[in-house]
């Protein structure tokens, strides 16, 4: 099967988030598998040129329809780690992805319009009629409205779409100009409930619910985050749409590249381990000690990697450094806020507790170290208000790092509690779970991690080892989407 993604990242080349890992991680598996994939991105002026291998002109004056006139573009050609990728260069005035950044612009909107109508351009001009385009978050939710309502009279009747929802909490909003820019024109046919108009405010256009409305098939990164995304409150005002398309709309969990994070043979570590070796982790425990500058001591190591905002519970996490040096733990932080009352709060707290040798706060991120942190701790705290599906909890079980998750999206459907999991007997629980936002909550769940640890060393290991054994590499996914790109192949024909 021929499909190309369509998206706004891909890691390692341009990554802001696990968007981005999804992704290559899809890409690749689907590449293992037979398929032949490739990738349509924007050429943004800071992405890491350094992982493209080969890079060329690969399409010279690709000419995109923009208001009444076209935007002159040339499209790149390399490989990122394997994966064939094309990178679209618009030459505008408008710059639109020379900013320095991947997203924060005030015109985000028209830059991904932009983005949309080109990607369709290329295939369009360049002959490529692929079986099934693949398309990701907001940023492309354009493509299946433009297909379906301009393309397929073009020559591109052929092709379906599944499009994919990381995060609902970004949706993508637009006026009628984004119409007049893309040549949909027609304002009274899209600001209908039924199209792209959102579903609260009347006079905005809304990309995700386009791309809702118009693709073959929807899906997001988990079956749980999917029925919270139906039936809860975490589809941020799209449930009316979810529901009227809901023969549609599934969950898929996302998986892991083993290629990348597996502690056999992670070359960022100091030490590989393995199910058989696991004790050789202590070595990565000391490591991380030794450049984190801790205490070295028998206790053990709590950490938290990933971004400091709302949605991955930023008070949960303050509360778990406090309480985890209470119950004689230590505690180390790896991430960057992305606002600047949390970077504040967080500095305010890292210049605190300077002096102490049980914590580290890094204030940033760093590939490299975030391999350490997950080969070197021993609970990661994952307190999340929502969370899709999550790739920390899935990366810290493959190291045999004991993670304690609030059940919420993926978290709840890939760690099984160690005490009270129904579904799940003893031989197969991988974790700690609560449910609440409040520090109660999170303190339960971390008082009873602890409290094995100390009181039970031997059954503490083996439950990181049952987590170790686990796959939630990208193998079983990439069956079930390939199960969708055959369905809405045949279905529609």
């Amino acid at each position: 099967m021929y499909i190309v993604q369509v998206a706004s990242e891909c890691a390692p080349v341009i990554k802001a988030g696990g968007l981005g890992d999804v992704v290559y991680g899809l890409s690749r598996q689907l590449e293992s598998q037979g398929h032949c994939v490739e990738l349509i991105l924007p050429k943004y002026n800071n992405m890491r040129y350094d992982h493209i291998w080969g890079l060329h002109q690969a399409y010279l004056g690709l000419s995109v329809p923009w208001y009444g006139g076209a935007i002159d573009c040339t499209v790149h050609c390399g490989w990122v780690h394997g994966r064939l990728c094309f990178f679209i260069e618009p030459h505008s005035s408008d710059m639109f992805f020379d900013r320095g950044t991947y997203y924060g612009c005030d015109d985000d909107p028209m830059r991904f319009a932009f983005f949309s109508k080109a990607a369709l351009e290329f295939l369009l001009q360049s002959n490529k009629r692929p079986d099934v385009i693949h398309c990701h978050d907001w940023q492309t939710g354009l493509i299946p409205v433009m297909l379906y309502e301009m393309y397929q009279y073009s020559g591109m009747e052929y092709q379906r779409v599944l499009y994919t929802i990381h995060n609902f909490k970004h949706q993508g909003f637009g006026g009628s100009e984004i119409l007049w820019a893309t040549g949909l024109n027609r304002e009274e046919h899209y600001f209908h409930y039924d199209r792209l108009r959102d579903n609260f405010n009347p006079f905005s256009l809304n990309f995700m619910k386009g791309g809702i409305v118009y693709s073959n098939y929807v899906n997001t990164v988990s079956p749980h985050h999917a029925w919270e995304a139906h039936y809860g409150t975490c589809s941020f005002g799209l449930g009316d749409t979810i529901h009227r398309h809901q023969q549609k709309f599934c969950g898929i969990l996302n998986g892991v590249d083993y290629g990348i994070w597996n502690p056999e043979t992670d070359t960022h570590i100091p030490h590989p381990y393995s199910l058989s070796t696991f004790e050789d982790k202590g070595i990565n425990q000391k490591a991380l000690r030794e450049r984190l500058l801790l205490r070295m001591a028998n206790k053990p190591i709590v950490a938290y990697v990933g971004r400091l905002d709302d949605q991955k519970g930023v008070h949960l996490v303050h509360h778990a450094m406090y309480y985890t040096l209470n119950r004689g733990a230590q505690f180390v932080l790896l991430g960057s806020a992305t606002d600047r009352q949390t970077n504040d709060w967080f500095w305010h707290e890292k210049r605190f507790l300077n002096d102490n040798p049980d914590i580290h706060l890094e204030l940033s991120f760093n590939e490299e170290l975030a391999h350490l942190i997950y080969a070197g701790a021993d609970l990661m705290v994952v307190p999340s208000n929502f969370e899709p599906c999550g790739l920390t909890q899935l990366i810290a079980m493959k190291y045999g790092t004991v993670p304690i998750v609030r059940g919420v999206g993926g978290l709840v459907s890939t760690v099984f509690d160690w005490d009270y999991d129904p579904n799940h007997p003893p031989e197969e629980r991988t974790g700690f779970v609560f449910y609440e936002t409040d520090n109660y909550a999170l303190e339960s769940a971390l008082n009873r991690a602890l409290d094995l640890y100390y009181n039970e060393p031997k059954v503490f290991q083996q439950l990181a080892l049952q987590g170790m054994q686990y796959d939630y590499s990208w193998r079983n996914p990439a069956v079930e989407y390939v199960e969708i790109y055959d369905l809405i192949r045949h279905k529609w024909d």
